[in-house]
């Protein structure tokens, strides 16, 4: 069966979930996979020689546990064991796997049909993080000490991909973020309906 793959990945509290989720409330038959549910417990988290907690790498991660939804939502895209709103059965079944280390992973690379990347500033990040509560919290000076250096190792990383990431600006307004998104994404649909036709 055709599907359609979109990966959502970026900075942290750059706005992916709430991109994801906006878009699966106007995408028809579209389920959401977010990789923040995939992490490991508190105590298989490794620690640096800082003692920091190291959340911000794949080890911290069950990637296996997540490619198996993946698999299985693949399997039977309209039966999905994620949140998916129901849809016509003529429309493609859309998968978003929405998180922060998606395309550093290779298992995955096969998948997208389109890719984004959300970016924001390193002040902007580290203000909108100060907001937000984590558990474990955030000790002092693990922003400058992991999460930031990790981000911007990770975005290298993936800066000699063969394939076409968009790089989305984080500090538009959720709305403009949004529309700019979604009418991409229904031109690519369009599109991919008119392939499945003619093949």
């Amino acid at each position: 069966m055709k599907t359609f793959v979109i990966g959502i990945s970026g900075v942290t509290n750059g706005g992916k979930t709430t991109l994801a989720k906006k878009l699966q409330k106007h995408l028809p038959n579209c389920s959401v996979i977010s990789q923040d549910d995939f992490f490991k417990p508190q105590s298989e988290i490794e620690t640096d020689t800082n003692g920091f907690l190291q959340y911000d790498v794949l080890e911290a991660l069950n990637m296996e546990k997540m490619m198996s939804a993946i698999s299985r939502w693949m399997e039977s895209p309209r039966h999905s064991p994620v949140s998916t709103d129901s849809g016509s059965t003529e429309e493609i079944p859309i998968l978003i796997i929405e998180g922060f280390l998606l395309y550093n992973y290779k298992p995955l690379d096969a998948l997208w049909n389109r890719s984004y990347f959300l970016t924001i500033p390193y002040e902007e990040c580290k203000r909108r993080r100060s907001t937000r509560v984590y558990e474990p919290p955030d000790v002092p000076g693990y922003f400058d000490g992991h999460v930031w250096p990790m981000y911007l190792k990770h975005r290298q990383e993936i800066e000699n991909i063969t394939w076409e990431i968009m790089y989305l600006d984080g500090t538009k307004s959720e709305e403009d973020l949004f529309s700019q998104v979604y009418e991409e994404l229904k031109q690519e649909l369009t599109k991919h309906k008119c392939l499945q036709v003619t093949t």
